[in-house]
């Protein structure tokens, strides 16, 4: 009798840790800021890309390009990829297309109607990049897959337009009103809607099984969620949507964790093969390349220190290899974060890759402490009032008092804010 009462005990805690896990992933999303902070790093690096490459579009996947629309259509109907710059060769067509991926990372980047332009910029990144696969590099390979995780995410609870929206309806209901009155959201899911069902008819969403489905699901969901927050929301359908989502972020956020750690395993432990890595020259050869160095000067100072060389170069390594196992420990998962954000810094400048830089920051940005994001945040505020309050003190009348600030912005988490399913 005496030996079962600890074995009841263990079994009971183990069964209270469980329940409250349980509880914790499917009340609420967790990472509301670093999953913010990953859409605005991603949607940035590409809306920036897209820009940058604006003379350059017809050679880069447009009809200019060496690899031509019937080569295209060729490998992508054997690959069964997606994307939308197959439905026609028309250069209208294809204007549209980067005209709206544009528009799109904008509207991503300052959260407005993330449901809606999330789905539209993982379409036009996944249209662009499929049209012209031998165009791309590391980065763009990372902005094609954190394009497709953020449609899962809740990634605009804090930090958006749509967040400043949740919170002003939530005020609206605080003090008696009914539900705000939404025209643009409906507008856009109808417009989803129509052009989703001729392309799935048509076969224009690619030879894979998992795209249909998954923007029928999103589709579907937002419909049910949008109407049972209007007229029901009290209902436990309501509720079990929540609860989806919750997993579905909560998963995607994960799955973008592990990502980040196989991309530093992989690139650590290949380079410990290298003849190269090991004897501590591999840095220097890339600075001495023409292509990659738009600062030669700079280059050539790294490059003239063998010191430097052997440092820079066990440094990448041994963080490179070492990250994934620093998670458990979070005060040295912080110093290698340090490192690997530097590294990504110095290959900016020093090689001309910003964009690649971009989005691996971008997406080492999962693995922030909430506290420095939250520091951030406020002193980001903080400039922005100081700002305006100077530009409103040129305007002040004589012996007019400046308005006193604001108070500090409440977490945007409550109620309907951000995504549902999809994201």
């Amino acid at each position: 009798m005496s030996s079962s009462v600890p074995v009841r005990e263990g079994a009971a805690a183990v069964g209270l840790s469980l329940a409250r896990a349980i509880q914790r992933v499917t009340a609420s999303p967790l990472g509301a800021h670093q999953s913010a902070v990953v859409r605005i790093g991603v949607s940035a690096t590409y809306l920036l890309f897209l820009l940058r490459e604006l003379p350059h579009r017809h050679e880069l996947y447009g009809p200019d390009g060496p690899w031509g629309w019937d080569m295209a259509r060729r490998l992508i109907t054997g690959n069964g990829s997606f994307t939308v710059l197959m439905w026609s060769d028309s250069t209208l067509w294809f204007e549209t297309v980067y005209v709206l991926t544009l528009a799109s990372a904008a509207l991503l980047l300052i959260g407005w109607r993330t449901r809606f332009s999330s789905v539209l910029f993982m379409a036009g990144v996944l249209s662009l990049q499929n049209r012209s696969i031998f165009m791309g590099d590391g980065g763009d390979n990372v902005i094609h897959l954190m394009a497709v995780y953020l449609v899962l995410t809740r990634c605009a609870r804090v930090w958006s337009l749509d967040a400043r929206r949740a919170a002003r309806d939530a005020e609206h209901l605080a003090e008696g009103g009914g539900p705000a009155r939404d025209i643009a959201g409906p507008a856009l899911w109808a417009v989803l809607g129509c052009v989703l069902l001729p392309a799935s008819l048509m076969g224009g969403l690619g030879g894979t099984w998992w795209l249909p489905s998954l923007m029928w699901v999103l589709w579907l969901g937002n419909g049910a969620w949008w109407a049972l927050s209007r007229k029901a929301p009290g209902h436990e359908l309501r509720t079990l949507l929540d609860v989806l989502a919750n997993l579905a972020h909560n998963a995607a956020l994960a799955v973008i964790m592990a990502e980040v750690c196989l991309i530093y395993a992989t690139a650590g432990w290949y380079k410990i093969q290298g003849s190269r890595w090991q004897d501590g020259t591999a840095i220097y050869y890339p600075l001495k390349l023409d292509y990659f160095a738009p600062w030669p000067g700079l280059s050539g100072v790294v490059a003239s220190s063998a010191l430097a060389v052997m440092v820079l170069t066990y440094i990448t390594v041994i963080a490179q290899v070492a990250f994934p196992f620093t998670l458990f420990n979070r005060r040295v998962k912080n110093v290698l974060l340090v490192l690997m954000i530097g590294e990504h810094a110095g290959i900016s400048v020093l090689l001309g890759l910003p964009f690649f830089s971009m989005a691996m920051i971008s997406a080492d940005a999962v693995f922030l402490p909430t506290v420095f994001l939250l520091w951030l945040g406020n002193g980001v505020t903080r400039g922005r009032r100081r700002l305006f309050s100077r530009g409103a003190g040129g305007l002040r009348l004589p012996g007019q008092r400046r308005p006193e600030p604001e108070g500090e912005e409440a977490p945007r988490g409550a109620g309907g804010s951000g995504h549902t399913l999809v994201g």
